[in-house]
């Protein structure tokens, strides 16, 4: 089991909160993006620096997680492409994607975009504060210890190290 961070738009908060996380479980954790991200470091931090181009980090995402893994993303098009390949996806303001919601937030962000491009509609995300990061972290926390609890159970597991 490993925790990937879509890394180029996670905010510090969520990005730090990760880290302990993964500190703490002994989880490791791989932040990948097309530029190098402050402050990734730890036993069980992995910074995966993408060439540059459109969706180079999100193509290594999804080359390396795997079913059992959880993804960190607010990117809409990555968390479909990982819910297809079975991949529990989770967005920085603690919302989770799922087989059920994907279609629907993937239509909803075409919608918005398209507004966008004919000079209607905002696409920027609003204030990232302790609300949200409470949020994610709740959300952080149920889908780990979910995932955790399937690993345990399944054959031939071997617990993370705790650094």
């Amino acid at each position: 089991m490993k925790i990937f961070v879509d890394a180029d738009s996670c905010p510090r908060l969520t990005r730090e909160a990760v880290l302990r996380a993964a500190a703490r479980t002994g989880i490791q954790a791989i932040f990948a993006a097309n530029r190098p991200i402050p402050a990734v470091s730890g036993a069980t931090a992995v910074m995966e620096q993408c060439p540059p181009g459109e969706d180079s980090a999100d193509n290594r995402i999804v080359e390396l997680a795997r079913p059992g893994d959880l993804v960190i993303t607010r990117d809409i098009p990555l968390a479909s492409r990982l819910v297809e390949a079975s991949i529990m996806v989770l967005d920085d303001r603690g919302r989770t994607y799922t087989t059920e919601n994907i279609r629907e937030r993937l239509s909803l962000r075409n919608f918005i975009l398209g507004l966008a491009e004919q000079g209607g509609g905002n696409t920027r995300n609003p204030h990232y504060g302790k609300r949200e990061l409470k949020r994610f972290a709740d959300s952080f926390d149920r889908m780990l210890s979910h995932l955790m609890r399937e690993a345990a159970q399944a054959p031939g597991y071997h617990p993370p190290s705790s650094g």
